[in-house]
């Protein structure tokens, strides 16, 4: 009976421990569970610092280059190409022939206008000497003028189809594109040849809200393009308008005299400075910073491992960098991406 009692003891025991062992397992787990949790709370983000810097005031913005003319020139006649007079990349001249399309369809229009109308002048003429001995009324001859008048607008409309022909350059520039050989048959609204001039281009660029108010028509702004590292050119500028886009920004046009060579194409990236390269030091930010656009002027800031929505104001644009007149002091950690993911609160993680 002794042997009995401690066999259950015994066991009573084991038990005892295993379930000890168990208890103390599961409250190691939840902690480890909820320490997991905590950390995949925080939210990995990228993260820079507000400070100091010497920056250059120029404004700089980036646009394309457009040609200042440029047109499609299509057939205004139905017929044969009987010739094709330039090549592609020619340089032609205000007025010059570049194809003529076969017009004898043309040229008989003008035949028949043209007898039409000797002979309405023939009776008018006979009208007038019968009137004046009283052989036709007044009415009988006002017909008959009319019917000249109507012969000579025929006339004159059959003589501008015929010159219809004739595929001449509106103005002075470049063939860019040819879509016609000898023996093409085209019809009224044909797209024949592309004539583009580049002695002059036209700059578009985008201007902020924060330097639109320093920008005038006429001013001289230097102009580089990053295809021709060694040349400068200047432009003026022509157009700011007058209302702003989505982004509060101003859509801006720049004229630029090409050099000789021409060497400014249309479609080549250019850049524009705006104002002198004096250098001040200025509290900035990266641009990417700000929450959305620059315009919300709104940043995160990470303070104790959470990110705190900041309100700041911003100042003038350098680039990848932008002015913060208040509202950040010097050495805040401010975000610059994952902004998205961001609540006021939440605990961040920055990542390299």
């Amino acid at each position: 009976m002794k042997r009995v009692i401690i066999t259950v003891i015994i066991i009573a025991a084991a038990l005892a421990g295993i379930v000890f062992i168990l208890n103390q397992n599961k409250a190691k787990n939840e902690a480890d569970t909820a320490t997991v949790a905590i950390q995949n709370a925080a939210v990995a983000v990228r993260a820079d610092t507000a400070d100091f810097k010497d920056v250059n005031t120029q404004y700089i913005t980036n646009g394309v280059f457009a040609p200042q003319q440029e047109v499609m020139l299509s057939a205004e006649a139905s017929g044969k190409v009987v010739r094709v007079l330039v090549k592609e990349g020619a340089y032609v001249k205000a007025g010059q022939t570049l194809a003529v399309i076969d017009g004898d369809k043309q040229n008989v229009n003008v035949t028949n206008a043209q007898a039409t109308f000797n002979n309405a002048e023939a009776e008018v003429a006979r009208f007038e000497s019968a009137f004046a001995t009283g052989g036709v009324t007044q009415q009988q001859l006002d017909q008959v003028k009319l019917q000249l008048e109507n012969a000579k607008n025929n006339l004159k409309s059959a003589q501008l189809s015929a010159s219809d022909v004739n595929i001449t350059a509106s103005f002075a520039g470049v063939i860019n594109k040819r879509n016609i050989e000898p023996g093409s048959y085209v019809n009224p609204g044909a797209e024949l040849f592309e004539v583009v001039n580049v002695s002059t281009l036209k700059l578009k660029i985008n201007v902020d809200e924060k330097n639109i108010g320093q920008t005038k028509l006429g001013q001289r702004v230097k102009v580089e393009s990053p295809v021709l590292p060694n040349q400068t050119f200047y432009g003026t500028v022509t157009f700011i308008a007058p209302k702003a886009d989505g982004s509060l920004n101003f859509p801006v046009e720049l004229e630029i005299k090409n050099n000789a060579n021409n060497d400014l194409k249309a479609g080549m990236y250019g850049t524009a400075y705006f104002g002198s390269e004096q250098a001040v030091n200025a509290l900035v930010v990266p641009r990417n910073a700000f929450v959305g656009s620059v315009s919300s002027n709104q940043i995160f800031a990470i303070e104790d491992g959470k990110a705190i929505l900041k309100n700041v104001v911003s100042g003038r644009s350098f680039g990848d960098y932008i002015e913060v007149v208040s509202g950040l002091e010097k050495g805040t950690v401010v975000v610059t991406s994952g902004q998205i993911n961001l609540l006021e609160g939440t605990p961040v993680e920055i990542i390299k």
